[in-house]
Parts: C-alpha cells; sequence; structure tokens
C-alpha cells in the first residue's frame, strides 16, 4: 500500500472485519443515498466517521479519543505513515456524528443485515422453514434532558418512583440458527413493543416460520403477520378464550381468534391450531399454549411444535449478545441526544450482524452448529486483529488518482 501525498493520517484507518463486512465502496453508496457527502475535505469525512461510529461499538467502553487511536495504530507499527497526526477531540467527534445522523447507519443496515443461513446451516431450519423469532429490549440512555424528554424512563417502586436513566425500545427479528439480526426498529419508551414489531413484517417471507412470546399475540397483529406469507408459532396468555372447534389426532385443536371489537358476532374469525403442555414436575410445572398456522398434525406432529418452541430463547440470547458482551457489563449507551442514541443503537446491530456473519462462515467451513462457536471469544479475537491491520483509504477515489487495494 502507498501513501497518497495529498492525504491525511485520518484518510487511512485500519477496521479489519468492519470493512469486510461493510466495504467501503458501499458505505460510500449510502452516504451520498442520504445525502451526507461533504462538499469540502474534512478531517472527519463522513466515511470516516460511518466507520468509527461502528468502531465505537465494536470497542465499547472506550473513550472517543481511544477509538481513533486503536483504529490507527496499526498503520504506526506497520510503518505504512510517517507523518504525525492529531486525533480529533471528544467535541470534534460529537459534532461529527450529529452531522452524520441515524440514517445511513439505518440505510447501510436495510442493505447488509439479511438472514445468512443456507440449506446446510445447522439448527437454522424446521422442516424447511427458516425459524426466525420476534421480540423487544430496552438500552439504558445518558441521563440528560434531551434524552429523558424524547425517550421518557420506566417508573419504579421506590425512591422518586423512575429510573435513573432513560430509556429506548428496540424490536428485532432475529434469526434462530444464526443469531443474525435482519430487521429492527427503535422508538421512545412510550412506543409498545407490538407497534413496533408491526413494522418489521415487511422482512417477513413465506417460507420463514415466526415464533414469538405471550406478550405479542393479538388478532391484528396475528393476521399481519400470517398476510406476509410465514407461517407463525406463538405463546398465548393463559387468560385467552380458545375454544376446542375440532380436536386432532394427537392432542392439539383448531380453535379461532377474533378481534376484540368482533368477540360477541365473531363475524371474522382466525382459525389456529393449538398445543398444550407442561414443562416440570406434575402439578407444579408451568402450562404452555401455542397458537400456530401450522393446522395438519399429519404433516407437524404437536410434540414436535412443543420441542421447538423453546429455539425462540435464542432471540433472548442475542439482545444478550449485543447489550452485555459487546456493549458490556452495566451498558448504558454513550449518545447524550436523541438523534445519536439510534445511530448508535443500529450501530451495535451492524457490528453484532458482521460478527455473526463471520461466526456463520467459520461454523460452515468446519461442518459444526453456528450456536456452538462462542460469541465472547469470537468478540476478543476481531478486536485484536481490527487494531493489527492496517487498512484503506476512507476517501472516496478522487478523479486521477489510484484507489486503495483495500
Amino acid at each position: 500500500m502507498r501513501a497518497v501525498e495529498s492525504e491525511r493520517f485520518s484518510d487511512r484507518i485500519a477496521l479489519g472485519v468492519l470493512t469486510r463486512a461493510f466495504p467501503p465502496e458501499l458505505v460510500d453508496e449510502v452516504v451520498a443515498e442520504c445525502g451526507r457527502a461533504e462538499q469540502r475535505q474534512r478531517l472527519l469525512p463522513a466515511r470516516v466517521v460511518m466507520y468509527f461510529v461502528l468502531a465505537m461499538c465494536l470497542f465499547s467502553g472506550q473513550g472517543y479519543e481511544e477509538v481513533g487511536r486503536l483504529l490507527t495504530q496499526g498503520l504506526e507499527r506497520e510503518r505504512r505513515w510517517s507523518k504525525t497526526w492529531r486525533v480529533p477531540t471528544s467535541g470534534a467527534i460529537g459534532r461529527a456524528r450529529l452531522r452524520l445522523g441515524a440514517e445511513p447507519l439505518k440505510a447501510l443496515f436495510a442493505r447488509v443485515c439479511q438472514p445468512v443461513a443456507v440449506r446446510e446451516t445447522q439448527g437454522a431450519w424446521f422442516r424447511g422453514l427458516r425459524l426466525v423469532a420476534v421480540d423487544g429490549t430496552t438500552f439504558d440512555l445518558p441521563d440528560t434532558e434531551a434524552n429523558a424528554t424524547f425517550f421518557g424512563r420506566p417508573g419504579t417502586g421506590r425512591g422518586q418512583g423512575r429510573s435513573a436513566y432513560p430509556q429506548a425500545r428496540t424490536v428485532a427479528l432475529v434469526e434462530c440458527g444464526t443469531h443474525a439480526v435482519f430487521a429492527a426498529e427503535a422508538a421512545p419508551l412510550a412506543v409498545h413493543e407490538t407497534v413496533l414489531s408491526r413494522r418489521l413484517f415487511p422482512s417477513l417471507t413465506r417460507g420463514m416460520l415466526l415464533l414469538a412470546d405471550r406478550g405479542f399475540l393479538g388478532f391484528d397483529l396475528w393476521r399481519a403477520a400470517a398476510a406476509t406469507g410465514a407461517d407463525l408459532l406463538w405463546r398465548v396468555r393463559s387468560n385467552a378464550v380458545l375454544p376446542v372447534v375440532t380436536a386432532l389426532s394427537d392432542g392439539s385443536y383448531l380453535s379461532q381468534i377474533v378481534a376484540a371489537r368482533d368477540k360477541n358476532r365473531r363475524a371474522d374469525p382466525a382459525t389456529v391450531r393449538v398445543i398444550e403442555y407442561t414443562l416440570g414436575p406434575p402439578g407444579e410445572g408451568t402450562v404452555y399454549r401455542l397458537v400456530t398456522t401450522l393446522l395438519d398434525p399429519a404433516t407437524v406432529p404437536a410434540t414436535e411444535l412443543a420441542a421447538l418452541y423453546a429455539e425462540r430463547w435464542e432471540i433472548e440470547t442475542t439482545l444478550d449478545e449485543i447489550k452485555t458482551h459487546l456493549g458490556g457489563p452495566r451498558f448504558v449507551l454513550r449518545s447524550q441526544h436523541p438523534a445519536g442514541v439510534e445511530q448508535e443503537i443500529f450501530a451495535f446491530l451492524l457490528v453484532h450482524h458482521a460478527l455473526r456473519d463471520l461466526m456463520h462462515q467459520a461454523a460452515q467451513l468446519q461442518r459444526e452448529d453456528p450456536d456452538r462457536m462462542s460469541f465472547t471469544r469470537t468478540l476478543r479475537v476481531v478486536r485484536r486483529q481490527t487494531t493489527g491491520q492496517a487498512g484503506f483509504s476512507p476517501l472516496p477515489a478522487r478523479p486521477g488518482t489510484d484507489a486503495d487495494p483495500a
């Protein structure tokens, strides 16, 4: 790699797996589509800021200036740059993040973050259906007036009756077999997760089987999800009224669910199949009731569906990977303003997807189930590799100059 005389040290940074998952050319396209391309050359051009936001999530817990050093130290070690370079101040980086906004990160997520399992991927399929799950979580935010006003904070039963931190709500669709997040929405805490989940349904397709916990079942939401062509397997609240319409040979039965507005006339019901079972000692276990669009017991026995529902917990593990392992202990986002919060949430989702895609490819080479690979170990390896690589020019290639060979 040769240094172009007109470039600055900030024009070359080392990003390892992030540039593999999000090539510079794609980042430039997204920046341009979102209208964030620069009219003049800056110390922190949009491409740099995009990768910096990703890197600050990969190295969560490190300060802005330390993240900048981590991204450029590979060049110094490899003697690929002889000039001095001053890491931008935290204030300069913060202003650059505000200029960039959340839209380029969301657009990059939409372009890249898709299900990654192939037919040979172990643990990703059930009778030819791709297993996916939907669930929500919250992110703690810095206690600023702007964040509290926009996102809100949960109440508590102690002290002043409110949480110490504002919170943002996020709902995601996850591929169970690979933990790849392929759709997500973020919003203030007052927006219910069922509202956010409905915005994700365009990402569902025929050939998927969507798993969901009991907080999601509602007639309109069920109809909207089923209309995508995906099959559904959702848990039901214990007080849900599910009359037996037809008893089936495997102990399950056909029933109907209706909208609350139609509960008396029942003029527009949706037919579902109900599977009931108990986990735990007789008389002491927890009773589970599932409803599904898979109506034929001869094709899909109830025992298989009961066992399959445990796969829904893969999305809980996925969210834990993002918040506890990638984010770190006592995880609080660093963004002081609402515009930065959404940007940061999607950056975390992008970094997680890059790691999980890498793990899936490694699992395929070893013919292993991706679940058997350690996310924590992968994260450590990627962090070491990122700081040890010299990389590419974050500036778009200019007419009359050679593009970097990254």
